[in-house]
């Protein structure tokens, strides 16, 4: 049995303390600070360990003690770790759960113990949270459509190599992307592969879809989960080529790590949408430091770029910029990309 499902699967009957250990709660010291639990939703991709890297220093910044867990994109984790932080005394929760509808329970509990919470990238499908932090996840499917549409000159084929559809940032990209590409270019077929977010699975499907139509000319990837795997089998099959050359597969992924971005400056792919590691661990700890202090957020625009919105009664949503991120910063329709050295992009920062 694995280590994550034996935790899960004795958290009925685990002391508080015990569990802190099993889902490897940490602190950062700070005598006298506020006390904020802050569940890490996995660690098996660059873009989460940019973000796991990040808390710490902006908790440190804002002078709150946090006490840190990682659920290892399990529900039950996840359950697990909000017992151990209630045990632990936390004023506030700032999770990001990859199961959007399973976490309502949790959620529920937490609002009954009056412990606010931020969703850090992803929505609760039902429930109120004090603040959603992420970006447009719709703009993300739109700009990959935007894209590949245009680079492909309405024409052709595309492998769209899909999330979790149980998340609602799976669904968001997938359902922009579809709607993009019908409306805007309906010659191009899209192959849509759910994966749930798992590289292997990725990998496997993709593998089948170019054995079947080995005239696919687009690959979207909804997050950099799948990029080592796609670039293998596109290597592997002679295509990973540069875009003058004709049998050139572009490639567009969301994340903005910073593999990703060397990758395209080598021209091995060919654009991504950076969505901000950074800004997602500042903005989620600056809110529920506000929340603790019992402060009102508005709906409108922000001093950081951003928007907050009014998603339904109780949950608002802090969009922030998530740019398109191209090697020569060109536009697609609408959509006006960065270039892939703009030193705002944290995929470029050496912090």
């Amino acid at each position: 049995m694995k280590f994550s499902t034996l935790c899960a699967a004795v958290a009925g009957v685990l002391t508080a303390a015990t569990l802190a250990g099993c889902s490897g709660s940490g602190s950062t010291a700070a005598s006298g600070s506020t006390v904020v639990g802050v569940d890490y939703p996995r660690s098996d991709t660059d873009f989460w360990n940019a973000y796991i890297k990040y808390a710490p220093q902006f908790a440190t910044q804002l002078g709150l003690d946090i006490k840190t867990t990682n659920s290892q994109n399990d529900i039950a984790n996840l359950t697990a770790n909000v017992q151990t932080m209630i045990s632990q005394g936390v004023k506030g929760v700032v999770m990001a759960p990859q199961d959007t509808a399973a976490v309502i329970p949790t959620l529920q509990q937490l609002a009954t113990k009056k412990i606010p919470v931020v969703s850090v990238d992803t929505r609760p499908d039902q429930g109120n949270v004090y603040m959603v932090v992420r970006a447009d996840n719709r703009a993300y499917g739109e700009k990959a459509c935007r894209f590949l549409g245009t680079k492909l000159a309405g024409k052709g084929k595309v492998v769209m190599l899909e999330g979790g559809l149980d998340s609602i940032n799976g669904r968001d990209r997938t359902d922009a992307f579809n709607e993009c590409m019908k409306t805007n270019f309906p010659g191009i077929t899209v192959f849509g592969e759910a994966t749930n977010w798992d590289a292997n699975t990725a990998a496997q499907k993709l593998q089948t879809r170019l054995t079947a139509n080995p005239d696919i000319k687009g690959v979207y990837m909804e997050s950099s989960f799948a990029l080592a795997g796609t670039l293998q089998l596109l290597k592997q099959r002679g295509v990973l080529v540069p875009a003058a050359d004709p049998k050139h597969v572009f490639i567009v992924s969301n994340d903005g790590i910073a593999e990703e971005l060397d990758k395209i400056r080598a021209g091995e792919m060919d654009a991504t949408v950076s969505q901000p590691a950074d800004l997602f661990a500042k903005y989620a700890l600056q809110y529920i430091k506000d929340a603790i202090a019992g402060k009102t957020p508005v709906a409108g625009k922000t001093d950081h770029d951003s928007t907050i919105l009014q998603i339904r009664e109780g949950l608002m949503e802090d969009q922030l910029a998530a740019p398109l991120v191209t090697a020569d910063g060109a536009t697609f329709g609408p959509v006006t990309s960065v270039k892939v050295d703009d030193q705002s992009l944290w995929g470029n920062s050496k912090n």
